[in-house]
């Protein structure tokens, strides 16, 4: 439509957002002004827009709270690090069609972004394309629990925390099996997979969902149905930014007990930690599926007033059942950790998930409404599978590796129950049948730019000295913990290269899938699936 041809209504409307938005730089204002007017004429008139939307001027106090509010790795909000034209916040679905019709026509590349978590920033950084646009799901969050169908329908924007209080309020006896970080944005959280403490119990976040909303390349909102079951199939595991925007998730409740119990037991390697951690990589994918023991390791002081350090290994777990029961089921499978009863705590399902996450044990669930991330770090991450239970050898020398370094942090979560029972074509996530646990890998540090290569080369040396110990051919990776140096999008190389680390056999589907249903790459990213290998 021709300016001149806009409604008197849309032409008010325009005036005043770009009054809005007079103050900033020339090159970014004109980018901005052509898209708002393209907003205004492509968005439903009876849901307002207003200059609250976008957050434009680099300067800002605002705009730097905007794009830093939700983004957990800093490493990605350095100076030198490319920034966005503007950040627009929808609040209605129609605002989402408009800016991808807009993009789409104004030659911007847009990165979408509903809870900021992404390892690589590729939610809010673009160093693939020169001018880009931040799309912020976060207003979009609204919640509708239906505990008749068992089911809810929950928006991109909201986080994983939000979700859960919601259904509690409604019932303390429906849960959903979904992230261990609460602040995790839904929208992008369940489209990589969704590992959560009771995916032995009942799968991942993905393998809960039973509909979904989607804007396409064109601008269109699809369901399943007007979607089609390959592109359900693949927004459930196969990454975020690379088929449309996620809207919204339908996802199925499941049950939980009344009473749900939670510990932490620690051992360093002075009580035997090396030895208890060979026994739990035995048998921690065979244990009773209600059941669910992370191991969380890192270098500790020997004593508190030590500057020696050593290894400490915090055995977290969730029992779906009562204190009793729980011991019973460790006496039998893992006595070797020697948890006892004044170990355990017996709370409700929702306070167990606030346990996990690190909420202090006072916080009411209503802590969980605001979102907000508890971990901002400069830092670089890694991902692994295990197949074999690592040998004490092994692990020895991955000791001497973690104690080299400063502050690195390695979290193995468990998999085995319901995990091994779903086939890895069920969903573009392959990781199931054999797997033993998953491995996450960090390194942590707090001067930026000033240390960042030696800590980068120090992942990089340790990721290589546990190739032997990792699963092969290829050495698989998680899709949700992203990791560039796995390869990337334009760079002459073949996409299988990484492709098949996060999604074995899967990714030749999902690059298919993709070419038939965004044959332009409209939605792109450094490690989007792509329309052809090459």
């Amino acid at each position: 439509m021709a300016f001149a041809e806009i409604t008197n209504a849309n032409m008010f409307l325009i005036t005043l957002l770009l009054l809005s938005l007079s103050s900033i730089p020339l090159s970014s204002s004109t980018i901005t002004q052509d898209f708002v007017m393209c907003l205004v004429d492509n968005s439903d008139a009876s849901f307002a827009m207003d200059s609250s939307f976008f957050t434009h001027d680099l300067n800002a106090s605002s705009f730097k709270q905007a794009l830093e509010t939700s983004a957990q790795n800093l490493r990605y909000l350095m100076p030198s690090k490319p920034k966005p034209e503007f950040i627009f916040e929808p609040l209605y679905e129609t605002h989402v069609q408009a800016a991808v019709v807009c993009a789409k026509k104004l030659r911007l590349h847009l990165r979408l972004r509903s809870g900021g978590h992404d390892y690589e920033g590729l939610s809010y950084v673009s160093e693939m394309e020169t001018a880009f646009v931040i799309v912020d799901l976060s207003k979009l969050r609204q919640i509708n629990v239906d505990l008749e169908s068992n089911t809810a329908w929950v928006h991109a924007g909201a986080s994983i925390g939000e979700v859960y209080y919601r259904i509690q309020e409604k019932s303390k006896v429906h849960g959903f099996p979904a992230g261990l970080c609460t602040s995790l944005g839904i929208g992008g959280h369940i489209i990589g997979g969704a590992y959560g403490s009771m995916m032995r119990k009942f799968g991942l976040g993905a393998d809960n969902v039973l509909d979904a909303r989607i804007v396409d390349a064109k601008g269109k909102i699809l369901n399943r149905a007007a979607m089609g079951e390959d592109v359900f199939w693949a927004i459930r595991g196969g990454g975020g930014g690379s088929f449309g925007v996620i809207l919204a998730w339908k996802i199925k409740l499941v049950p939980v007990p009344e009473i749900v119990t939670v510990f932490t037991v620690t051992k360093t390697l002075e009580q035997d930690g090396t030895r208890i951690l060979y026994k739990w990589q035995q048998v921690a994918d065979k244990l009773d599926e209600n059941l669910f023991i992370r191991a969380i390791i890192q270098p500790a002081s020997k004593t508190p007033k030590s500057k020696e350090r050593t290894i400490s290994v915090s055995y977290q777990g969730q029992f779906l059942g009562d204190a009793k029961r729980l011991l019973q089921v460790m006496q039998r499978s893992f006595p070797q950790l020697g948890l006892t009863k004044k170990d355990c705590l017996e709370t409700s399902w929702i306070k167990s998930v606030m346990y996990i996450a690190g909420f202090p044990s006072t916080a009411p669930p209503e802590a969980l409404l605001a979102g907000k991330s508890l971990f901002k770090n400069y830092f670089k991450a890694k991902s692994d599978y295990v197949e074999k239970p690592i040998p004490i050898e092994g692990l020895e020398g991955l000791w001497k590796k973690l104690l080299e370094e400063d502050s690195p942090l390695t979290i193995w979560n468990p998999y085995g129950g319901m995990m091994a029972k779903i086939p890895e074509t069920e969903t573009p996530f392959p990781r199931r049948s054999g797997t033993l646990f998953k491995i996450q890998w960090l390194t942590l540090w707090q001067d930026g730019k000033a240390s960042e290569a030696k800590h980068m080369e120090w992942m990089r040396n340790m990721y290589s000295y546990m190739e032997k110990y990792v699963s092969k051919s290829p050495r698989s990776a998680y899709v949700n913990y992203r990791d560039l140096d796995l390869g990337m999008n334009g760079r002459g190389t073949d996409a299988r290269e990484w492709g098949k680390k996060y999604f074995k056999g899967n990714f030749e589907r999902l690059v298919k899938i993709k070419a038939k249903f965004d044959p332009e790459n409209f939605f792109r990213h450094e490690q989007s699936i792509p329309t052809k290998f090459k």
